[in-house]
């Protein structure tokens, strides 16, 4: 796990010092050495540069760039089958000075070009300058594990694993994108293939991005792997039993290959199935304990250590409770808009960053559960649209439309009970936006997005445009659809990538730790998506498949409790502790001056929250996390 960033300029501007500023503002991701290499073609300057964080072959020869004949290579991750494949290339001649990762890819590429990819097993996320044909090869993993990002512009072409590296070079122009701001205050993120700055781009999960040298601007684009090739597949036959087997041989493999490392390794332990699942797979054949780690804050109420710890204990790992107070948590805060450099509002990569960060006082690398949900219809809102969707689509408009009336009308923090449950008063306000159009599109589009089309136009002062998103996909066939592979393969193409594994990728790498995501191994999903409905989704029950697969190591009774995710009690924060910090970034001589948004909006937004409407807080919490990023990319 590394950061990579360089550039192609056509237009000879550019310099070895230039390059390596760029590659310093990545140094939080690769600690251990820092390498740079120049380059001047005939008709332009070509740069790659590589931050550190040793995995495999700790040694020199694992450095890079690095070199093979007329190849030059940068590149971020792992491949965790690299030992199979070099031995392949070894009975066809091969020869190789070290034993990393980096080497096996140069000469795969060398041996069979882009199909190369193919083989692989691991996230990736690297560049090749190929010096004979003149060409610069890029390309990311098919899960999207692994950032890439990319400016084009007026005979400039920019890479690099995170966008603070591209402040670095003098000719890169940082133009706020409207519609990326828009899509960010409708979900939380900037949308993939978007970006918050115009010109610049996020490269696909599963795209090759090939660039012709001798000819600005010449490049082409190519989906080597789509997720619904494999949902638009005839579902199979085979009993449960035969699945589950297959199933747990599957993740098995997954979880093994994420063991492979020359540091130490660990895992993050939360006591819910996906981390339990990977836990137990990994520890019940093992003599050496398992190294796991649970995080928990008991002052906001989140502690799932001691489920964790009893997990922990039935599997036998040597495990590690780490808590933290919630000052520690609210400390983190400023520091997000630096490790985060678009726009991000997930709250919960507060403790995602504070479990990397004491977990990195023992191990350099840790395996997460992620993906569980999206591949074995782990969420909620999976619930609620099987269980309650169509019955809302056969309540009358009028009747509907009354209801959201009404809901608008009472404070969810009015409502006795369950204004004290988890998550309560954002699922209130979703609520209300379901009930005005109860379709599954407009089910899946009103669970993931924060302000309605209404809201947005009363909040943005520019003209509000829709990006093409994967939200929007067509590609599930009409004869293999249903609800609920609908939205498991767009949550795969969108939440999981533009908000989970951006998450996960940058409160790891703030700390110099390796995730590593078993779930996320293609095989899974290639298999997943093919299994019956029932299979992962059965009379209630989310995830049976991986539920029935853990009761086998873990008593169900043990395991049987509701889901508690990552809660952030933001709304008590911002009227409480962050309440000045709110007002600090949101007031109304700022908000005029940057010219975005409609002040008078806003206003009314936030006197509504602290008198009462609590399920605002996420709107704000979006606003805040757009200002702190704001104040510190653009100023």
């Amino acid at each position: 796990m590394c950061g990579i960033t360089g550039f192609i300029d056509w237009n000879n501007k550019s310099s070895e010092l230039i390059l390596e500023s760029m590659n310093k503002t990545l140094n939080h991701r690769g600690p251990d050495s820092g390498d740079v290499q120049f380059f001047q073609s005939e008709k332009s300057q070509i740069g790659l540069a590589h931050k550190r964080l040793a995995i495999i072959d700790i040694t020199e020869t694992g450095k890079q760039p690095m070199q093979f004949e007329h190849l030059w290579i940068t590149y971020n991750g792992e491949i965790y089958n690299f030992s199979e494949i070099k031995e392949e290339l070894l009975k066809l001649g091969h020869q190789f000075k070290g034993h990393s990762d980096t080497e096996m890819i140069l000469h795969a590429f060398a041996q069979w070009g882009d199909l190369c990819i193919e083989k692989f097993i691991g996230m990736f996320a690297f560049v090749i300058y190929d010096q004979k044909e003149n060409n610069i090869f890029c390309v990311r993993d098919r899960a999207g594990v692994k950032p890439f990002y990319y400016y084009l512009k007026d005979g400039l072409f920019l890479f690099s694993s995170e966008l603070k590296a591209f402040h670095q070079h003098p000719n890169f122009e940082k133009e706020i994108n409207l519609d990326a701001v828009s899509a960010f205050m409708h979900y939380g993120n900037v949308p993939t293939s978007t970006c918050i700055f115009k010109h610049c781009y996020k490269l696909k999960p599963g795209y090759t991005l090939n660039i012709d040298l001798s000819t600005v601007d010449k490049n082409e684009s190519k989906q080597y792997w789509n997720v619904y090739d494999y949902y638009n597949k005839p579902k199979t036959t085979i009993p449960f039993q035969e699945a589950k087997i297959e199933t747990e041989k599957i993740l098995q493999s997954a979880c093994e290959y994420r063991m492979v490392a020359d540091v130490p390794v660990g895992v993050f332990l939360s006591g819910g199935y996906d981390s339990a699942c990977v836990t137990a797979l990994l520890q019940k054949d093992r003599t050496e304990k398992l190294k796991t780690y649970t995080i928990g804050v008991p002052d906001i109420g989140l502690n799932e250590a001691p489920y964790a710890k009893d997990v922990a204990n039935h599997l036998g790992t040597d495990h590690t409770e780490i808590y933290c107070t919630e000052k520690e948590a609210i400390d983190l805060i400023p520091e997000l808009s630096f490790y985060y450099d678009e726009p991000f509002a997930d709250s919960s990569a507060l403790p995602t960053t504070l479990v990397s960060k004491l977990a990195r006082k023992d191990v350099t690398v840790a395996l997460s559960a992620d993906a569980g949900d999206e591949i074995f219809a782990g969420y909620n809102r999976y619930d609620y649209l099987l269980r309650f969707g169509k019955k809302i689509q056969q309540v009358p408009s009028f009747a509907r439309h009354s209801v959201a009336s009404i809901m608008h009308l009472v404070p969810s923090n009015s409502i006795p009970v369950f204004k004290h449950k988890y998550n309560f008063h954002n699922r209130y306000e979703k609520l209300k936006n379901i009930l005005r159009d109860p379709s599954s599109e407009r089910i899946m589009l009103s669970l993931s997005q924060q302000f309605t089309d209404s809201q947005m136009e009363k909040l943005c002062l520019f003209d509000v445009n829709h990006l093409e998103t994967a939200y929007l996909s067509k590609e599930l066939k009409e004869d293999c659809y249903s609800p609920l592979s609908y939205m498991m393969a767009i949550d795969y193409q969108t939440y999981l990538v533009d908000d989970i594994l951006q998450k996960v990728d940058r409160a790891t790498m703030a700390v110099s730790l390796e995730g590593r995501e078993p779930f996320l191994d293609h095989r899974v999903i290639e298999w997943a998506a093919q299994l019956p409905n029932e299979y992962k989704y059965f009379e209630g029950t989310k995830k049976h498949i991986v539920k029935e697969i853990v009761h086998q190591y873990i008593p169900k009774e043990m395991m049987d409790r509701p889901k508690m995710g990552f809660a952030i009690p933001i709304a008590n924060w911002m009227m409480n502790e962050l309440r000045d910090y709110v007002e600090s970034f949101i007031n109304e001589k700022i908000i005029r001056e940057q010219g975005i948004f409609n002040w008078p909006y806003i206003e009314k937004l936030k006197n509504d929250f602290y008198n009462g409407k609590k399920e605002y807080d996420v709107k704000l919490w979006y606003l805040l996390m757009f200002q702190t990023w704001y104040d510190r990319w653009m100023k």
